[in-house]
């Protein structure tokens, strides 16, 4: 008893003096941080409180003590004055309670420190099975609570699936979820930087172009356009553009044509030539862009299907194009372009994550509101997504179950004996004062009942 008011005089004086709770020696550091337990446990003022409920309790339990023990002094005072058959109950009584009291002193002090200070065998049983305690705890976890069935039947009965489809199906839920997201995207594309990133897109672009043979793939694609006919908008834009050109610049093809003939050949007969090759030429671009039966069309048909086929079939176009592929490829205005989508995809995407009106978000929040709906009215795909949660729950308890049970048993191993001993007394200590209340109220009815019925058996 005297022991435990020291200790709560200790513990009450580091409270006030702002250091530790627990009583540990030495005065706290400028910074407030006591050396000693691992962060995390400390003897925060709650469990002062706690503690100093727990007083109350041993000082009440032990005046029952004291009670009960006057009690059998004058009881047996009493019976030896020839008071009367009473003091024989009352003593016999007060003498069983007593015993239980003690006992029961005994076992609730063996827990955490050694009654009376002897080395007794199995007392302070906290203090120094603390690590076996932590081990035992650490299994008791890992083969209760971190199995996969025990996970699996607890998820099942919880049903995430129907708590998740009714709580995404509301609108407030989809809005902060959304913008969760939002915030999580943004994060994450800011933090990573432009140079990585740009480096690993223009390498993976670089490295799946190389890879593969581009010249097949644009030859199948070239003979599928000619057979639908898609080329022959492009023809009619090159005649067409090819006839505005030729109506607007007459005069620089007839300088061409002029300007490259003979110098013995008479002026006249170079214009007359030049004016001739303008003409022809004039009617040959406008009946190739007004004739879609044209004999020019059809030879570019042939062109194109004939180039269609090499790509895929002729061995040297195949080359030709690969090692076009490859120049075009190692250009360095090529790698730029590449590296500079990363940036202009990211300030978009960006952009749009910000923007609460933005198409993006609005689609993430359709699409959760959606998934939402169908999982509230769809039950085979709430079982599929509370499968995959089992799934993925058992998944981490069995692959990390060591892992979780070996942080209990080292994190009670890291924590000091006397702190552990009195945090937990603090907690159960109050509960435990019972058991010595209990002990001398049952003791001495026990007593009473042993001495009534001997003197019935012995009348």
């Amino acid at each position: 008893m005297n022991r435990s008011q020291e200790d709560a005089a200790t513990a009450a004086e580091g409270m006030k003096s702002g250091g530790d709770a627990s009583g540990g020696a030495g005065a706290p550091p400028s910074d407030g941080v006591m050396p000693g337990p691992p962060v995390g446990f400390t003897y925060s003022e709650a469990d002062e409180l706690k503690r100093r409920g727990v007083l109350r309790m041993k000082a009440f339990a032990t005046g029952m003590l004291l009670v009960v023990a006057l009690v059998y002094a004058l009881a047996t005072w009493a019976k030896s004055s020839g008071a009367g058959a009473w003091a024989g109950y009352v003593a016999a009584a007060a003498e069983a309670g007593m015993v239980g009291a003690l006992a029961d002193w005994f076992a609730v002090t063996a827990l955490f420190r050694r009654p009376l200070g002897l080395p007794i065998p199995h007392t302070a049983i906290i203090p120094t099975k603390k690590d076996q305690l932590g081990q035992s705890l650490g299994e008791f976890v890992g083969e209760n609570f971190l199995s996969g069935d025990v996970v699996r039947r607890r998820l099942r009965a919880v049903g995430i699936g129907s708590r998740l489809a009714t709580w995404l199906a509301a609108p407030e839920h989809a809005d902060r979820v959304t913008a969760e997201l939002a915030t999580a995207l943004r994060g994450a594309l800011r933090v990573l930087r432009d140079s990585d990133v740009q480096a690993v897109v223009g390498e993976a672009v670089t490295r799946r172009a190389d890879a593969q043979e581009v010249a097949p793939g644009v030859g199948r694609m070239l003979e599928r356009v000619v057979a639908d006919g898609g080329h022959h908008k492009v023809v009619d834009l090159v005649c067409g553009r090819a006839h505005d050109w030729l109506v607007t610049h007459g005069d620089s093809v007839m300088q061409a044509v002029t300007g490259g003939a003979p110098g013995w050949t008479p002026r006249f007969v170079d214009r007359k030539v030049g004016e001739r090759v303008y003409k022809e030429l004039l009617r040959f671009v406008t009946e190739m862009r007004d004739m879609p039966d044209h004999p020019a069309r059809g030879a570019v048909d042939r062109f194109l299907a004939d180039f269609a086929g090499d790509l895929q079939n002729d061995p040297d176009t195949r080359a030709r194009v690969e090692r076009l592929k490859s120049e075009v490829l190692g250009r360095s205005e090529v790698q730029d372009l590449i590296a500079s989508a990363w940036s202009s995809v990211r300030a978009m995407v960006v952009a749009a994550a910000e923007d609460e009106r933005s198409e993006l978000r609005l689609r993430a929040r359709a699409a959760i509101l959606s998934l939402g709906a169908r999982m509230t009215s769809d039950e085979r795909l709430r079982a599929k997504v509370d499968g995959w949660l089992e799934d993925a729950a058992v998944h981490v308890v069995t692959t990390y179950r060591d892992e979780i049970t070996s942080l209990i048993t080292e994190t009670v191993a890291g924590w000091d004996a006397e702190q552990t001993s009195r945090k937990i007394e603090a907690h159960i200590g109050r509960d435990l004062q019972f058991i010595r209340i209990n002990g001398t109220v049952v003791g001495a009815l026990a007593g009473l009942l042993i001495y009534s019925a001997s003197r019935l058996l012995g009348a």
